[in-house]
Order: structure tokens, then sequence, then C-alpha cells
């Protein structure tokens, strides 16, 4: 698995074209060839570049969903809403389609932040307005998700 680190501070051209920082493109270089997927995030107001494989799984769950019920269709609609796929040019450029630049606010100063196995990509203000919102939560958040010894009811064990 894919385990991606560090958080780049870049910034977007006029035609959504974004220099990948070195340390991430040293990162990225195993998956780069089979190319990304960009699409909305699910729950912040930025965008998410998934490597290929990491996608085709999250697509394999997906298609075990039962499209015969309207819930699962409507997820999948919104959830792949907006999803393009994506390249590093020659020069080491992610382009980020402009309709994905405007649902994430970005206009040219961007935070790449890796998140494990994706890296999102946020408008630099919304990014640090995010973090200064979670920080009074974050203590509490972990103890939730990662404090549970057993780890029957989520986080890790």
């Amino acid at each position: 698995m894919l385990n991606l680190i560090g958080t780049y501070e870049c910034k977007a051209d006029v035609k959504g074209r974004v220099m990948v920082p070195v340390p991430l493109k040293k990162q990225l270089a195993v998956v780069a060839p089979e190319g990304f997927v960009i699409k909305r995030a699910v729950f912040q107001p930025c965008l998410e570049i998934y490597p290929m494989k990491e996608w085709e799984a999250l697509m394999q769950k997906m298609g075990e969903l039962n499209r015969f019920s309207r819930k699962n269709n409507d997820f999948i609609r919104r959830f792949t809403a907006g999803v393009k796929t994506v390249e590093l040019d020659a020069a080491g450029r992610l382009l980020i389609p402009k309709d994905l630049l405007s649902f994430a606010g970005i206009s040219k100063e961007i935070v790449l932040s890796s998140a494990i196995n994706i890296v999102e990509v946020w408008d630099k203000d919304k990014y640090e307005q995010a973090i200064d919102d979670a920080a009074n939560d974050f203590a509490d958040l972990a103890e939730e998700v990662m404090g549970n010894k057993s780890g029957e009811d989520h986080g890790v064990s």
C-alpha cells in the first residue's frame, strides 16, 4: 500500500496546472505511469487525487453495492460526480480541471496534503482554516478514533 508523507505549498497557474513538488513527485513515481483520478472530496471543500490502483480498488468495493438500491445509486452518482483522470506531464505538472478548481475554491495558492494513500488538494486559506477549526476538537477526535484498544467499533487496534 502507498503511504504518502508530507504537506506542500505550491501554486496553480491560470490554466490550473500545478507543479508537483519534487519530494511528493518522488513518492508518486512508482504510481505515476498509470495516472491518477481526481475528484471532489466528500467531507471537505477540497479535491482528492487517487493513484489509479487505489481508485480501482475503491471502485471494486463500490461495484459490489446493490445498484437496485436507490440509496446506493445516489451515493455512487454523488461520489463519482466530477471525476476526471489526470497525469503528470513531462514537466511534472498536474492539470486540475476548471470545474474541480471551482468546486474547491482554489485560485492560486495551493496546499497538497498527503492523506495516507491519496493527496488532498486545497486552497491554502481553506486548508489553514480547516486545520485551525479542527485543532480544538483534535484531542477528542484522536481519542475516539485511535483510543479504542479493542478495535471493534472503529479506528485502529
